[in-house]
């Protein structure tokens, strides 16, 4: 067959498959040509999902009538100043945009700019432009696109659900959103409520008010800001305290330069700075924003800029880490505010009624109030289900019993308070100057055993304690390959075992400061997290996972009954460890009630 040259339909069409993906694909770049053009409010308009419609207006500098004319050109931009490919300091720059987009659908550009006595307005109808006449717009820019994929039908069998396509056009407009907290966005279709999220504040506050709008009030009150700088390249943004996560990686956002992009290095440096707090099924929230110069990094690497290349991704990854883990460790000791906030939930009432109610009444008749009655033996109304449970506690036993101290006074402006009493033998009650605070204290414990681990490994090694008579662990003989194999990195911890015979291993010495433990169990859940581990997991994080498991059972256990000094002083240590607001599985080690909420839960306030 001989070679010959594409007709510019075909040429066009080929384009808006590389471009216009789907609908959100045109949604994001008539946004992101809206931003480049300066707007500071931006609408959103759609229809069956953008299939039907796509209408983007916003209040930029608009385009002037010749400018109009070689916009829906191909390859004609107003972004790159040079035809240095390199120094792309805008979101669009490929020109490709509009005309793709005119090729497979009814496009219709209404603009004005500031030095033309009215607005313009021109049409592209399946790759076919029209000539170009007045339009009335006051100022800015409205681009409609109508009947997508209308001039290529096969394209449409791939779209899915009017309802799913609206969410990834949701989805990239809160993406874009994020990036810029200074401009307003509106997002409005059938599919869903309309949107609205008002231009914020520059700076920090700014952007945790933009993501707090986007990613719910819950990250605001846990999100804990980053910074780091090195080499011209500067990291910013907020990350969630390992309290406050996700099954999946979705809640984790990347911004360079301003342009939302989705890069698998992301994922990997919040699961290594994350390992110290979270088991690898859940997932932070993050908001990162790289800065750099636009040499540094390549955005031409993806038809539809989703993704880049950094020149120097050892440094990028590096600067990413240590800022998140830096991060984490100044904020380790906070409280997650959701565990407070559940709480303050299950006490809300669900029925508030007007006047008292009668437990002499009989449930089968109605109250001639119009009150219904609860009936005999419930719990009251003004109650919700899981305050109910939290009550019912069953017929009294060991577990139910309460240890009760006094308040010890120079411990009450503490940021961990007094410790007042010990409630089922698993939760300390300590009280402070302005509510109380409720400790888990098997969890705290954990983290405070994990983190003297740690710290003894960097010093001079974990010490080793010799067992009298050395315990023997009965094992699948593959568990007891991998134990032996690995046997090298378990003494680093203090744990020396070797094989005896086919199916067992001796556990000869266990890390001194866990004092008496199960070596029994601690060595069998070693086994079972071995089978998930990863050669190419660094020796580091594999030895973390060592120091958690025996962290674990070396820890105070729930159900065993603590001594006033002993609650103070596990308090004390909490106060004085890193990350102890967290145990190693994410988890909250406490919960802070403000006496204020207390009040608010008897109507004293």
């Amino acid at each position: 067959m001989p070679v010959r040259q594409l007709s510019e339909s075909i040429v066009n069409r080929i384009a808006a498959g590389e471009v216009v993906e789907r609908p959100a694909s045109v949604v994001k770049e008539l946004v992101e040509n809206a931003l480049d053009a300066g707007a500071a409010r931006i609408e959103v308009m759609t229809d069956g999902g953008g299939r039907r419609l796509v209408r983007v207006a916003d209040d930029g500098a608009g385009m002037s009538r010749a400018d109009l004319a070689l916009a829906v050109e191909r390859h004609a931009t107003s972004k790159l100043s040079t035809d240095d490919l390199l120094d792309i300091r805008t979101l669009g720059f490929r020109g490709e945009a509009l005309p793709s987009i005119g090729a497979v659908a009814h496009l219709s550009i209404a603009t004005r700019h500031a030095g033309e006595p009215h607005a313009w307005g021109v049409a592209v109808d399946g790759g076919k432009k029209s000539e170009l006449k007045p339009a009335a717009l006051s100022a800015g820019t409205r681009v409609e696109v109508r009947d997508l994929f209308y001039a290529t039908p096969a394209r449409l069998k791939f779209l899915k659900s009017d309802r799913t396509e609206a969410e990834a056009i949701r989805d990239v407009v809160r993406r874009l959103a994020m990036s810029r907290p200074d401009v307003a966005f509106t997002i409005a279709g059938e599919e869903r409520a309309t949107a609205t999220w008002a231009a914020a504040l520059p700076g920090a506050p700014g952007r945790l008010a933009r993501l707090a709008d986007i990613l719910g009030p819950e990250f605001r009150a846990n999100a804990v800001e980053l910074r780091g700088e090195r080499n011209g390249v500067v990291v910013e943004g907020f990350a969630a305290l390992p309290t406050l996560t996700r099954a999946n990686a979705l809640g984790q956002y990347l911004f360079v330069n301003g342009r939302p992009v989705r890069d698998k290095l992301l994922i990997g440096v919040v699961r290594g700075a994350y390992a110290d707090y979270l088991p690898r099924d859940r997932h932070p929230l993050v908001a990162l924003f790289v800065t750099l110069e636009p040499h540094e990094v390549d955005v031409n690497v993806h038809p539809a800029k989703a993704e880049v290349r950094f020149r120097d991704p050892t440094l990028v990854r590096a600067l990413l880490m240590g800022a998140l883990k830096e991060a984490l460790a100044r904020e380790g000791r906070r409280a997650a505010t959701t565990g407070g906030g559940a709480t303050i939930a299950a006490f809300r009432p669900a029925v508030t009624p007007a006047r008292g109610w009668d437990w002499r009444r009989s449930p089968a008749r109605p109250d001639p109030r119009g009150f219904a009655m609860p009936a005999r033996g419930s719990a009251a109304p003004g109650f919700a289900e899981a305050a109910q449970a939290a009550f019912d506690v069953g017929a009294p036993s060991a577990d139910a019993r309460v240890a009760v101290s006094e308040p010890a006074p120079e411990f009450l402006d503490r940021p961990l308070g007094a410790a007042r009493a010990q409630v089922h033998e698993t939760y300390i009650v300590a009280q402070t100057r302005d509510g109380l605070v409720i400790v888990d204290q098997h969890a705290a414990h954990e983290r405070i055993v994990y983190e003297r681990l740690k710290a003894a490994l960097d010093k001079s090694g974990v010490a080793r304690q010799i067992l009298l008579i050395p315990e023997i662990v009965e094992l699948d003989e593959t568990d007891v390959e991998r134990l032996v194999a690995r046997a090298g990195e378990l003494l680093r911890y203090g744990l020396a075992l070797e094989p005896f015979g086919p199916g067992a291993v001796a556990v000869r010495e266990t890390p001194s400061l866990l004092g008496e433990i199960d070596a029994q169990a601690m060595v069998r859940n070693l086994a079972e997290h071995l089978v998930e581990w990863d050669e190419a997991l660094p020796l580091e994080r594999r030895l973390l996972h060592v120091a958690a498991t025996m962290a674990c059972y070396g820890s105070v256990r729930a159900g065993r009954r603590l001594k006033p000094d002993e609650m103070n002083a596990l308090l004390r240590e909490m106060e004085s460890v890193p990350n102890s607001g967290q145990c190693n599985h994410g988890r909250p080690t406490y919960v802070e009630l403000k006496l204020t909420d207390i009040e608010r839960l008897f109507g004293r306030r």
